[in-house]
């Protein structure tokens, strides 16, 4: 058996204890996506601007060394957390395509909300992790990174339909 624990900044704590807890006869794999976009986005504008024959001054290659020491740092830390051995699966490109594309043939993905954490409800869940659970070729373990809301924060039930009269 396998799962994956999808790390994120933030959420990461919550899904490596979770699969810790749940997943204590498997094989772990901690999965980490760095989603080139930003960096992608620096080489073009230096390169259209400012950068003609400047390469060592490009911010893109900055910013894509900050992401793999971050990414190195997280995996760092789950791995601490998790106190036994996991495989490492870094991923570059949009997230919840690569989260998908990972899970493919896995017994369990690990992965946290990342919404709006106050409420109950479809908007504790991002755009990349709602895409992910929607699409996932597997069984999903959806964590609150935090405490839950309490029931308290559920939406009121909708009105009842107007009354129509009878013909």
């Amino acid at each position: 058996m396998s799962a994956i624990i999808w790390i994120t900044e933030g959420t990461w704590p919550a899904c490596v204890d979770a699969a810790r807890r749940r997943a204590e006869d498997t094989d772990l794999v901690l999965l980490h996506v760095t989603d080139d976009a930003v960096s992608e986005a620096a080489h073009g504008a230096f390169a259209g601007l400012l950068g003609r024959g400047h390469r060592e001054r490009d911010p893109g290659t900055r910013l894509e060394d900050l992401s793999r020491d971050a990414a190195d740092r997280l995996f760092a830390e789950a791995e601490r957390r998790l106190g036994r051995p996991a495989r490492r699966l870094a991923l570059h490109g949009r997230p919840e395509q690569q989260v998908v594309r990972a899970a493919e043939g896995a017994d369990l993905l690990v992965c946290a909300r990342d919404g709006d954490r106050t409420h109950l409800g479809p908007r504790s869940l991002g755009p990349a992790t709602r895409f992910v659970i929607d699409h996932a070729p597997c069984p999903v373990l959806l964590v609150w990174p935090d405490a839950a809301p309490g029931l308290g924060s559920l939406p009121p039930p909708p009105p009842p339909p107007p009354h129509r009269p009878e013909p």
